[in-house]
């Protein structure tokens, strides 16, 4: 008996010793195969730790980023959402609009402008070197709304920008206790200067930019938008820029409002004449000088259609991505890396890995589709536009690169038919 215990003893202990060996091989393969960081050969250890590590240091940092994102997102409010003010003794508010050659435009836009509710404004249109119909349909509107005001620029001076020179001459003639800087091709709700007024009284601010909604025609041309206004987003932080203790600031082209007397103590736009991203680098004048600044959405009461196809739209961002980045060729390379690692390499490594690396970047890729879808559903589009996240990212990358080898071969830009210099557009720092 002790002898056959023996024997059925030794014998389970090398089927399971077998057992444990083809256990051993077959995880091995598996682990091998499947890159995760054990690989029995050791051959590919190396780029699998790497590719692994690579994978999960990014999903920290975008679930770090999604979640600042979505909250700040959630906290900016929408200025449909504010109430009307109860009196129309408000102060003077001066719109100044520097056109040119906006023909397209600039009839329809101004047409919405001259509707507005508000009753104590001015409106002045600075027509900028116009070639086109531009003054002759300004005239014809001044003609028959004795409100609008147009002044004609015939020559840039020196040291401008010909759209900062243009605005900075506007609110020279200004009267109004507000100024409210804007584009040509800005189409408003009749209530969005009451409630940007009431806003910025309520709050007692000196400085109030208002995003406008975007709206496009064509799927990829809406897809680079979200992406874009997405990068916009996580560049500029506009959640954070009505704290004063933070250094983030806002500015929009498209709706600027400000105290007069904040512009001049600011510095005005003779600091920043040189700048292409003059919307934006107002608002850190601003903010820099102490005065209280806030950003609200302008969704369904202040809009335009931005470019009519995706190749304006990489045309008409070449002249200030580079600026954004203050003309720093370093600055570009390091934002190119991070937007090749934490925004496009996922996609590629959901392909080419497994297991857990390819968990990594599935559930990258699903936090990037819920942030952009947001930023979609937020602008009034379709959150299905995200899923053109890689095309746009690519797409940012080309722009990015673009802008900055053709602005450093012709050694500064060319913006509506004029030449800037880079020497003079570098030297115009804030």
């Amino acid at each position: 008996m002790a002898l056959l215990y023996s024997r059925t003893f030794w014998k389970l202990a090398f089927q399971r010793a077998k057992a444990l060996q083809f256990f051993e091989d077959e995880a091995c393969g598996f682990l091998s195969t499947r890159h995760f960081m054990y690989n029995r050969d050791n051959s590919l250890g190396g780029t699998v730790d790497f590719l692994f590590y690579l994978s999960l240091i990014s999903l920290i940092v975008i679930v770090l980023w999604g979640s600042e994102f979505y909250l700040g997102g959630r906290n900016i409010q929408r200025l449909k959402d504010i109430s009307l003010p109860f009196t129309d003794d408000l102060p003077e508010v001066s719109i100044v609009i520097p056109a040119l050659n906006e023909e397209r435009d600039i009839e329809q836009a101004l047409t919405t402008v001259l509707s507005l509710e508000y009753k104590n404004k001015e409106i002045l249109v600075i027509n900028d070197r116009s070639t086109d119909r531009t003054a002759e349909i300004l005239g014809k509107m001044a003609r028959q709304n004795p409100a609008l005001h147009v002044y004609h620029i015939e020559d840039l001076p020196s040291g401008w920008l010909g759209k900062n020179h243009a605005l900075h001459f506007g609110a020279r003639q200004a009267k109004g206790e507000y100024l409210l800087f804007t584009d040509a091709d800005i189409m408003f709700d009749p209530a969005v200067l009451n409630r940007a007024v009431r806003y910025v009284q309520e709050n007692h601010l000196d400085h109030l930019a208002i995003g406008p909604e975007i709206r496009q025609h064509g799927v990829l041309l809406n897809m680079l938008t979200v992406v874009f206004i997405t990068f916009f987003g996580t560049l500029m932080k506009p959640w954070k820029a009505k704290n004063p203790k933070s250094k983030r600031f806002i500015g929009i082209g498209a709706f600027n409002l400000m105290r007069t007397e904040a512009y001049w103590n600011s510095g005005t736009l003779e600091v920043i004449a040189m700048r292409p991203d003059d919307d934006v680098k107002l608002g850190k004048l601003l903010k820099k000088r102490g005065f209280r600044q806030d950003y609200l959405s302008g969704i369904d009461m202040v809009w335009l259609e931005w470019y009519p196809s995706v190749r304006d739209m990489i045309n008409g961002l070449m002249k200030n991505t580079f600026a954004v980045y203050e003309y720093n060729i370093f600055s570009i390379a390091v934002i190119t890396l991070a937007m090749l690692v934490l925004d496009i390499w996922p996609f590629i490594g959901a392909f080419l890995t497994n297991g857990v690396t390819q968990a990594l970047n599935g559930a990258i890729i699903l936090i990037f589709y819920c942030a952009f879808g947001f930023t979609a559903h937020m602008h009034n589009k379709s959150p299905w536009y995200a899923l053109g996240l890689p095309i746009g990212c690519l797409i940012i990358v080309y722009i990015v690169w673009r802008s900055t080898l053709t602005t450093l071969i012709n050694q500064g830009i060319y913006w509506r038919g004029t030449h800037y210099c880079l020497k003079e557009l570098r030297e115009n720092r804030i």
